[in-house]
């Protein structure tokens, strides 16, 4: 039977023989039970540091929390970035817990009064999807007698080419129509509002640079036109994130050098201060999910692993989560990473539903009853995306290592 080509092992672990991370091999961190997702804070913090390292020194980093809002990786990154952004009041309160108000800012459509309270009392900035969450949010800080920190998200009239998901140049649920956005920074002024700038994210989960590039550079010409228009100075342009990471066959890397030296020759067009907001980049190479070998079975022709953990704990991996042509995740059996190949499988979980699969038609060395199979790639979009509560399985445990 014919393979199926798998993405590549993140660079942190390819080169090993038996699995381990922060120097204790896979098989100690699963004695307490599987499945988990094992998250690699050094890898964590090595993302970060080459993010400084390759961006101009006025670009602020800040940690999306929807990508992982497992709570020890967020006190533990909080250390190290500039700044949180959330998309719920039940993040912006796991964002509350590790890092201050002032540097936490809160995205997304259809925020409830009580969340919008809540921001503006704790001093988080809003960003404004809509005139009227503005009306909203200028309502509540009046009552309140606090003037609310307030940016406008804007929907740019440009998308991120070959991003995973387009945020701009349509119509959306996301952000203000570039055409209404100065108008509503002048009433938020003169409300009394404290307008703390824009926000324009474009796109995400894109892998070329020059894409990127261009992206940052329309995002900061519409950024200075916007502020041009509305007479006013922004304190911070978000430019959002967009860095991805790979994946699957022929994904290759990022090239965030070429960013940073790009976006430098950009920064001057508006005399403000920048931030880039990233989730999956700095932490989806980081985490591995590992599941356990309950049986091995043929069928037809064909080889099935099952493990006790499938698309209830990783619906990224089975290609049920915003994939349009399922393909395979990084895969290895944990104690056998270098080993020679032996047999063509399928990884399927526990689940009766086909959708189970995380891994199809992959060729591994062979795996036994008991063996670990790890999913690399799995830092992301992992336990908080994946419908832990379908069909009744033991939620999965996550662990933070190197801490």
């Amino acid at each position: 039977m014919n393979a199926k080509p798998i993405g590549p092992i993140p660079a942190d672990f390819a080169e090993q023989a038996v699995l381990h991370v922060a120097g204790q091999g896979a098989a100690d961190w699963a004695a307490a039970g599987t499945p988990l997702y094992l998250y690699d804070m050094a890898a964590v913090s090595a993302r970060i540091a080459r993010f400084r390292a390759a961006m101009p020194k006025r670009v602020a980093l800040h940690y999306a929390i929807k990508a992982n809002p497992f709570p020890p990786l967020i006190a533990a990154i909080a250390q190290q970035v500039d700044g949180i952004d959330v998309a719920s009041a039940g993040e912006m309160d796991k964002a509350l817990a590790a890092m201050p108000a002032a540097a936490i800012s809160f995205a997304g459509p259809g925020k409830r009064d009580a969340e919008l309270e809540a921001a503006i009392r704790a001093g988080v900035t809003l960003n404004l999807e809509s005139e009227g969450e503005a009306d909203r949010a200028l309502a509540i800080g009046a009552r309140l007698g606090v003037a609310p920190r307030l940016a406008v998200r804007v929907n740019p009239d440009f998308e991120l080419r070959g991003s995973g998901m387009k945020m701009g140049g349509r119509a959306s649920p996301f952000g203000i129509d570039a055409a209404r956005v100065p108008g509503l920074v002048r009433r938020l002024i003169a409300a009394g509002a404290d307008w703390r700038g824009f926000h324009i994210y474009a796109g995400s989960q894109a892998l070329s640079a020059e894409a990127v590039i261009e992206t940052q550079a329309a995002t900061i010409g519409l950024a200075a036109r916007l502020a041009e228009e509305a007479g006013a100075l922004p304190p911070l342009v978000n430019l959002g994130g967009g860095f991805g990471i790979p994946y699957f066959p022929g994904d290759v890397p990022l090239d965030v050098k070429a960013v940073g030296s790009a976006l430098a020759g950009e920064l001057d067009r508006l005399d403000t201060h920048y931030a880039i907001e990233l989730g999956r980049w700095l932490v989806g190479e980081a985490g591995i999910y590992l599941a356990r070998v309950v049986d091995r079975k043929e069928s037809q022709g064909e080889t099935f692993l099952v493990v006790d953990g499938g698309l209830n704990h990783h619906l990224a991996a089975t290609g049920n989560f915003g994939t349009v042509v399922r393909r395979n995740y990084p895969v290895a059996v944990a104690h056998r990473m270098q080993d020679p190949v032996e047999e063509v499988v399928s990884v399927v979980g526990p689940l009766c539903t086909p959708l189970d699969r995380l891994a199809d038609r992959v060729a591994l060395p062979r795996a036994e009853v008991g063996d670990l199979i790890a999913i690399f790639a799995s830092g992301a979009y992992g336990a908080s995306a994946s419908p832990q509560a379908f069909l009744g399985h033991p939620p999965v445990r996550e662990v933070l290592a190197g801490v």
